[in-house]
């Protein structure tokens, strides 16, 4: 190639670029005109209806629209299994009645469509992966990556229930984002519902609580909350060990509120912004903050199987361990290192 054809091909190449980018622009603004056409005869066809009125009902802007497309904090109950003893009405009523709710129900289809997934990625395994293979091993290397990061070689050995937890939030979270999910009485996004953030909440207490007793024996687990040794070094000393190890064992009940609760109010939350800006504004403003809620989404499923991870890794930890890292310290005139887990956990948190 000759130094002038040298100089046209760099003349040239902006020139591309800018048909490159011109060709991926027609089809972009073509789909968003198409959304906000589509929107605009769906509101001429099918406007919005009170929720709990006759079709025929006029509608009246812009409070009846947001009812339309806002989900009530109950939910709805698709077979009730003991007709004869409902649970008395009111604005705040907790009590058990045993049934079968929308957001159960969206959960177990969930569930079932992971696990046939799954399976069909597993049936047929190769040792060079392709597909759909390639593409679990991919996500399973990664996932094992951030917990050893994070949690340290200990975490290693609980990277499946991480997986496991993650991957099942996720999809619940993202399948509040998939029509007809939240549209019809029988399907709603599981993870909005406080009763199911707060199941998945106590299955984590449970799994980090068995693996602190485990790994410590029940009465190394309890001395960490009951430092009763700690009287040999003097009563003060004794009696500031005992309240520092009463109030992390309150702090370790408040951990199963704060994983339900959080993870309720982010999700949940998230729908009813969407329903707003739904009721209120045409297709494009909306269609971003669906995007939006697909990254926050992910972000609460990672926060929540992390901050279990976490929480185990920590649970594990001895408590003659931590005196013997801070006695090590002292004797060589250097602060006491905090376990590599504590910090990541409170940072997460």
């Amino acid at each position: 190639m000759t130094s002038d054809d040298q100089t046209a091909a760099v003349a040239d190449a902006p020139k591309a670029s800018i048909r490159k980018r011109s060709a991926l622009r027609h089809p972009l603004v073509l789909l968003l005109v198409g959304v906000v056409v589509v929107d605009v005869f769906a509101f001429l066809v099918a406007p919005p209806f009170p929720k709990h009125g006759q079709s025929g009902d006029p509608c009246g802007f812009p409070v009846c629209f947001i009812d339309g497309n806002l989900e009530l904090v109950p939910p709805a109950v698709v077979w009730d299994l003991d007709p004869e003893h409902p649970l008395p009405s009111g604005s705040l009523v907790i009590g058990f009645h045993p049934s079968i709710t929308n957001t159960l129900l969206t959960m177990w289809i969930v569930m079932a469509i992971v696990l046939v997934v799954a399976i069909l990625a597993a049936r047929r395994m190769r040792e060079n992966p392709r597909g759909l293979q390639n593409f679990f091993e991919w996500g399973y290397e990664g996932l094992y990556n951030w917990a050893v990061s994070n949690g340290g070689r200990p975490a290693a050995r609980h990277v499946p229930i991480f997986a496991a937890f993650f991957i099942l939030i996720l999809f619940c979270n993202w399948s509040g984002l998939v029509p007809p999910v939240g549209k019809i009485e029988l399907l709603r996004a599981p993870t909005s519902d406080l009763n199911i953030t707060i199941g998945l909440a106590l299955v984590a207490f449970g799994y980090f609580e068995f693996q602190g007793i485990r790994a410590n024996g029940l009465g190394g687990y309890l001395g960490k909350f009951f430092p009763l040794g700690e009287l040999r070094k003097g009563i003060g000393a004794g009696l500031i060990a005992l309240f520092v190890g009463l109030i992390e064992l309150m702090l370790e009940f408040v951990k199963p509120v704060t994983l339900a609760m959080r993870l309720f109010g982010n999700i949940y939350g998230g729908e009813v912004a969407l329903g707003v800006i739904t009721a209120l504004t045409v297709a494009l403003l909306p269609i971003a903050i669906l995007g939006l809620e697909v990254m926050l989404n992910f972000i609460q499923a990672l926060i929540f199987s992390t901050l279990t991870l976490m929480f185990t890794v920590v649970a594990m930890e001895s408590h003659h361990e931590e005196e013997h890292a801070s006695t090590t310290a002292a004797q060589h005139g250097a602060p006491a290192e905090a376990p590599r887990s504590a910090p990541v956990a409170a940072t997460v948190h």
